[in-house]
């Protein structure tokens, strides 16, 4: 366990008072089979599970009934079999000792529990499954059809609301994340240069991950097309004269994450139009920083990262008119078509498995239909000891400018035409961990990637390979 026993008997009392009521079951994962049952993926606990319990091992449950107090850690005994050929493990009387659960049984126990609790009329708690045995399993214990499961929004808010306020000792975890973060980026800053391939340098990070003890926490972005949102690595070379994008982070043995983009010049200096582009993405960025602090909406931070977009751009004469009708039309997304950034933590996409409406907003902020907004994955107030990223970006989709162009989509906003010369561009992000302090907001990591363009120069004219 990374955490002190009492750091999770204190998380699931929490868990227990939120919820108030009826039967709490946390299930922990199972291996995956990649192409043959023996052949697995490599093994990552389910996010929550060990958020309250500690333990990596497969094959686990919790359940706590929230009326009575009473804690279970459910899971069957290893045989002489797995002990061959994958060694001991502690006990499940073992694991439940250190994380300070007094009863254990076998998973059968699982079943036995429900059943009393549905007999009694009693509401048995579970989160959303995104794995399919998990959807099995719960139709199994509920009579339920797997697409029909009824999670629970009890459970679903208690959870968010517990795991969104990172602790010290979070805080400590996710800044190792980022240290592993540190070295994936500059080491492909160094690497960016005519001749190399995507996926070397994609591998090469993903390799820094592994030699840490980590696993990268998301598949690794990296790619000249950084006007495709997830540009997967290709054997592509890198080519003089244009963009490199990599966005990639590490996630700890523990499991918390980092997420970092940059945008590299593959030649070495960024020329004109890329500078006039990335200055305006550098700016948004550090905007985001001065305007980030507990009780401000994300989704204002994010609006106003728009405005100063816009204004920037019809600087360069690619938007034109007023700035807040552009903004509120919408007309800025042809050029930035996600959102700010999201909630970061054991999951880099913290706790999206749940329901992005569920950790992102509220009652009091709804996301939005319209196109581009309608990405932001977070969008309600801060508070201090959140984690989200700041991420803004410039994208020039040639589908994307060819299809609002045909319907005249903001067309009274956006100079059609320049927007042509710009079809080659690529894009360009920059993006951060930034954690919520109590009086604005911080980077997380001992070190930061260089990001503002002399910097970023500087660093690849110094590191050259």
């Amino acid at each position: 366990m990374l955490f002190p026993q009492q750091t999770y008997i204190e998380r699931r009392a929490r868990l227990r008072s939120l919820v108030g009521n009826g039967l709490i079951v946390l299930l922990g994962n199972n291996e995956a089979p990649m192409n043959y049952p023996a052949n697995t993926y490599k093994f990552r606990q389910d996010s929550s599970f060990l958020y309250f319990y500690g333990q990596h091992r497969d094959g686990l449950c919790g359940v706590i009934d929230a009326d009575n107090g009473q804690e279970w850690l459910l899971g069957d005994k290893i045989d002489i079999d797995d002990i061959i050929w994958y060694g001991s493990v502690d006990s499940v009387a073992d694991m439940a000792a250190e994380c300070g659960v007094q009863a254990h049984a076998p998973m059968a126990k699982l079943a036995e529990l429900v059943a009393e609790a549905l007999k009694a009329g009693r509401k048995v708690h579970y989160l959303p499954p995104y794995r399919y045995d998990h959807k099995i399993q719960l139709a199994d214990l509920t009579g339920l059809h797997p697409y029909r499961l009824a999670p629970s929004q009890q459970l679903i808010d208690a959870v968010v609301a517990l795991r969104s306020k990172k602790s010290a000792e979070e805080i400590a975890e996710i800044e190792r994340a980022c240290d592993i973060g540190y070295e994936m980026h500059t080491t492909a800053m160094r690497l960016c240069r005519p001749g190399v391939t995507e996926q070397y340098i994609s591998g090469v990070i993903g390799g820094i991950a592994a030699s840490r003890g980590a696993i990268t926490s998301f598949q690794s972005i990296t790619t000249m097309h950084g006007e495709v949102m997830h540009g997967y690595p290709s054997t592509a070379p890198l080519e003089a004269g244009r963009l490199f994008l990599c966005d990639a982070g590490a996630e700890t043995n523990e499991h918390y994450c980092s997420d970092h983009t940059r945008t590299t010049p593959i030649s070495g200096r960024y020329n004109q139009r890329q500078r006039d582009i990335y200055s305006i993405v550098s700016d948004c960025h550090d905007l985001a920083l001065q305007v980030a602090k507990p009780g401000v909406k994300y989704l204002d931070v994010h609006l106003d990262v728009c405005r100063l977009m816009t204004d920037r751009l019809k600087d360069l004469g690619l938007m034109r008119g007023n700035t807040e009708e552009a903004v509120q039309a919408g007309a800025h997304a042809l050029f930035l078509p996600h959102g700010l950034g999201h909630m970061m933590g054991m999951d880099v996409h913290d706790m999206e498995g749940l329901g992005q409406i569920h950790v992102g907003f509220n009652a009091e902020t709804r996301p939005s239909t319209q196109f581009g907004l309608n990405a932001l994955r977070m969008g309600r107030r801060l508070e201090e000891g959140f984690v989200v990223t700041d991420e803004p970006g410039i994208y020039f989709i040639p589908a994307l400018i060819d299809l609002w162009r045909k319907q005249g989509t903001n067309a009274e906003f956006l100079n059609f035409d320049k927007i042509e010369t710009f079809k080659d561009f690529g894009g360009v992000r920059i993006e951060d961990d930034v954690l919520i302090t109590a009086n604005g907001c911080r980077f997380l990591g001992e070190k930061r990637i260089p990001y503002h363009i002399d910097d970023v120069e500087a660093f690849v004219a110094e590191n050259k390979e």
